[in-house]
């Protein structure tokens, strides 16, 4: 496992494991196995409807507590500074843990305009001792220079949508200039198009993988931190097999090639669903 460094000296593993669309009576036996399988980070949220599930596969692993990265995040009707800190106590109640190493604010909602509150409440949280990092999640540029600006603590993270056809290059290189880390939700474009795509699977080929864990390793080399879903165990441990070889830079000049700005999920600035 490769590990980054956030803002607050806390080390993350760069390759997590995502349970967004995984139904409750799986979410258990996925994490089990990701665990068993090497993954030490675990990425939920209130609106999966699986963190109780996610405590209960955490406290039956016998991994200990302190070699593994929990990160859930606020919904956006949770949001507003009083609304988190419960949400935010309701969220480890069901995790049954006492304290959570990331907490992000799912969406800026921008309609709403209650992110700096939210995020106002995570600071305390964390000064609190309960949340080890805090950052953001399908923040753009000027939600992120507008958290900045008004508050006190930098987003360790910023978990955006990204994959080859949309590399957020432009989000990616503000991200780097103010040390806020990327992470990847969708990396494989949930199983979408890219992988089928000609160039991966050339590159894929020339190093005897598969189309997924060269987009993976795409990630990683960029310095992005990554989150891929399966419940399937077999593509469990394929995504986590990603350690063992490295992309040429022309794989990597290729791979940046291919994006084109299309995205699977929601623009940020047009999400205000609650």
């Amino acid at each position: 496992m490769d590990y980054v460094e956030l803002r607050t000296n806390i080390k993350m593993p760069q390759l997590g494991f995502g349970v967004w669309q995984v139904d409750k009576e799986d979410t258990k036996s996925a994490i089990i196995k990701a665990l068993k399988t090497g993954y030490r980070s675990i990425d939920t949220a209130a609106i999966y409807g699986n963190e109780s599930e996610v405590g209960h596969a955490v406290t039956s692993s016998g991994v200990p507590r302190n070699e593994l990265f929990i990160t859930t995040k606020v919904w956006n009707s949770d949001q507003g500074y009083e609304n988190t800190r419960k949400a935010f106590n309701e969220s480890l109640s069901k995790l049954g843990l006492d304290y959570v190493d990331l907490y992000l604010i799912h969406w800026p909602t921008p309609e709403y305009d209650e992110y700096i509150e939210t995020y106002k409440a995570m600071e305390r949280l964390q000064q609190e001792g309960k949340v080890r990092a805090i950052g953001v999640c399908n923040f753009d540029i000027e939600h992120l220079q507008r958290l900045m600006d008004e508050c006190d603590v930098k987003p360790a993270i910023n978990q955006v949508e990204c994959h080859p056809y949309l590399a957020q290059i432009e989000l990616t290189e503000f991200c780097k200039e103010n040390g806020i880390l990327m992470e990847a939700w969708s990396p494989l474009m949930q199983g979408g198009e890219v992988l089928k795509d000609p160039i991966v699977q050339r590159i894929a080929a020339q190093h005897e993988k598969t189309g997924a864990q060269v987009i993976i390793r795409w990630h990683l080399q960029n310095n992005r931190v990554v989150i891929p879903k399966s419940t399937t165990p077999a593509r469990i441990e394929e995504n986590f097999n990603v350690f063992d070889f490295e992309l040429t830079k022309d794989d990597m000049k290729k791979l940046n090639g291919l994006d084109r700005g299309q995205r699977k999920g929601r623009k940020p600035s047009e999400m205000n669903i609650r």
